[in-house]
């Protein structure tokens, strides 16, 4: 038999599939299985939390050389485990990849027609409107505004401005998945398309 106290608890209201309150509990005691039926779900808030100041706390820093010395961290079973930037074999996978960008992105230029390669995704057109590093990921990426709104943004990520074009129209690509040549524009709807 499970029972809620609610003075030590705080406030338990009830919630429907929908997420709509169908109210609180208000006995001091309640039995579960005659307040609840399927679908339903309890959200406990505690009125007795403890707040404080952030800024009262001491903040506990350790050296980089510190870290580097522990055998409990995770950086340290990283590297018994030689995962992420400490397995070599990535490592040498993501440097191949990298100088794979660096060189397709030496051989595109800005106002070139381009077609975004993207596995797992539908192939799409546009036009080169930045070829580069970027501050918001390590590597070279190239720009493109869509001729359709296939995109993320408008040439705007994380508050620096690479291009401009209509929202939803730019997007940010691997150099090794875009294409550049002769892609016109398509037609959202073609007239040999039925």
């Amino acid at each position: 038999k499970a029972v809620v106290s609610t003075q030590s608890t705080g406030v338990i209201e009830i919630f429907n599939d929908q997420n709509n309150s169908l109210g609180k509990l208000s006995r001091d005691e309640a039995v579960l299985r005659d307040v609840l039926e399927n679908g339903l779900r309890l959200h406990v808030t505690d009125t007795n939390a403890v707040s404080f100041n952030e800024g009262d706390v001491q903040k506990y820093e350790m050296s980089k050389e510190e870290y580097d010395a522990r055998e409990d961290s995770v950086q340290a079973f990283k590297k018994r485990n030689k995962l992420g930037r400490f397995n070599p074999e990535l490592q040498a996978k993501l440097a191949a990849v990298e100088e794979e960008n660096k060189e397709k992105a030496s051989k595109i230029s800005v106002g070139d027609r381009c077609e975004a390669r993207t596995p797992n995704q539908p192939f799409r057109r546009g036009q080169v409107k930045y070829v580069g590093e970027t501050n918001f990921k390590v590597g070279y990426w190239v720009g493109i505004e869509f001729d359709d709104p296939l995109g993320k943004h408008d040439g705007l990520v994380e508050g620096k401005r690479y291009f401009t074009c209509k929202p939803k129209y730019g997007a940010f690509i691997q150099p090794r998945y875009v294409e550049v040549g002769d892609f016109p524009p398509e037609a959202l709807f073609s007239d040999d398309e039925i």
